[in-house]
Parts: C-alpha cells; sequence; structure tokens
C-alpha cells in the first residue's frame, strides 16, 4: 500500500538554476513522468525568458510580485497556461515565490532556441 510523504520546505536543498542567475528550485513531486510540482524562488530583477510547454502547467504565486507576459501577478493570482502555449517572459518584480504543477516535459526556452 502507497504511503503519505511528506517535505519540510524549510529544511530541503533549493537547487541553483545556472541556466537562469537568480533562481532556485525545490522539487516537491513528479505527477506524471517527466512533470513536476515544484517551488521556485526568483530574486527581484530576475527574467526567464519566452518559453513553451508541450504540457499544460498551472502556477500559483505565493509571495511576491512577477510580471508574465503583460500581465502583473502577485501573492494568491493562479493561472494556467494550456500546453504549447507561448509564455513569458516572467520578470521577477520584487522577490517572488511560485509553486508550479507542469504535467509533463519542461521544453524548450528562449535561450535554448537561438543557440
Amino acid at each position: 500500500m502507497p504511503e503519505q510523504s511528506f517535505i519540510q520546505v524549510t529544511s530541503e536543498q533549493w537547487l541553483d538554476l545556472k541556466q537562469f542567475p537568480g533562481t532556485q528550485l525545490l522539487p516537491l513531486a513528479e505527477p506524471v513522468p517527466k512533470g513536476s510540482i515544484h517551488l521556485l524562488k526568483m530574486k527581484e530583477g530576475t527574467t526567464i525568458p519566452i518559453h513553451t510547454h508541450p504540457c499544460d502547467e498551472y502556477v500559483y504565486v505565493i509571495n511576491g510580485v512577477l510580471e508574465t507576459g503583460e500581465t502583473i501577478c502577485s501573492s494568491g493570482m493562479f493561472w494556467f497556461t494550456p500546453a504549447d502555449t507561448q509564455q513569458g517572459p516572467h520578470k521577477a518584480v520584487t522577490d517572488v515565490e511560485i509553486i508550479t504543477i507542469r504535467l509533463g516535459e519542461m521544453g524548450f526556452f528562449e535561450s535554448s532556441l537561438t543557440s
């Protein structure tokens, strides 16, 4: 029988995302193969470039203010992006913490497409 699992996020080791300086990721679960539920921290001024995911993605802003595309998202904002939909750039107006649920592979970012 499967068991519950618990993660105390304040005592876990966050991963620095070297491809996006100023970001840290904390993987929480893999709900589907190659998918993820994770926390993401972005320092004020950090930008994640325009990108798509070949899967649906759900995002909730826990703390801070983030501009995504032309929409300002602050604490309590939730958004859904369907698979293969261009999104971003995501710009941290303040320090930001979000939780993301991605139901499949990561996909490609603008910098990956142009290099």
